[in-house]
């Protein structure tokens, strides 16, 4: 079936660049992308230090609790590829001409955006309820800003998917446009009559047959005239 549908063009439509990387969608993932960039390279670079120069292995700085650099790093490397990911699905969305693969595309937006957005939350919480936990050393103190950078990127990237989760619910319930044709030109109503006659009102008229004109004036037996006895 092709046609305008979920929120885009009519398949098979030329792609423009320009137009493309100015639509809301694709700002919120650039954006999201260079977050999770943010979150797992803060980490990564400035997340593992040496507490003092008496310990020279390299410890998580959040609370040296290895599980919350590792959870951080997870969670900024799946957004990133899922950024990567849906970036090309909504620059081919509209060279999709069926309308159930578009709807299977909207649908897995919905859920991945969700999920992300779930993901980043727990991140946020993980990591500032171990930074709170932490006590600055004289090593720890270097990579204070980087830890501050990753706990606060993670709660902007909450805001971002579940932004970018509410844009996949509206394009899923707009549907598409012969959908909503149908549904406003027929309505929910099986049994409504069919609005190409407007004239017919498909029932019956109850109204009494009337008599013909001047048939009421005619009596049975006419003055002067007998019936003949048989």
């Amino acid at each position: 079936m092709e046609g305008a549908s979920f929120g885009a063009g009519r398949a098979g439509g030329a792609i423009d660049p320009v137009d493309f990387l100015k639509q809301p969608q694709t700002l919120l993932r650039v954006t999201t992308w260079i977050f999770s960039i943010v979150v797992f390279g803060s980490i990564v670079n400035e997340c593992y230090v040496n507490k003092d120069s008496q310990h020279p292995e390299l410890l998580c700085i959040f609370n040296e609790n290895e599980s919350a650099c590792s959870y951080g790093i997870a969670v900024g490397v799946i957004a990133f590829f899922g950024c990567i990911f849906f970036f090309v699905v909504d620059l081919y969305f509209q060279q999709i001409s069926s309308v159930k693969d578009r709807k299977r595309a909207v649908l897995l937006d919905l859920g991945f955006s969700g999920f992300l957005a779930f993901l980043w939350f727990v991140a946020f919480c993980f990591l500032a309820n171990q930074w709170q936990r932490t006590t600055l050393t004289r090593g720890f103190s270097q990579g204070a800003d980087a830890a501050r950078a990753a706990i606060a990127f993670s709660f902007f990237s909450i805001i971002i998917w579940v932004v970018l989760a509410l844009r996949a619910l509206q394009r899923y319930r707009l549907g598409t446009d012969m959908s909503l044709f149908a549904t406003e030109q027929f309505g929910a109503d099986p049994s409504a009559s069919y609005p190409g006659y407007p004239g017919g009102s498909g029932v019956e008229s109850t109204e009494t047959y009337q008599s013909p004109p001047f048939t009421e004036t005619l009596e049975p037996n006419p003055k002067g005239y007998q019936v003949p006895a048989y």
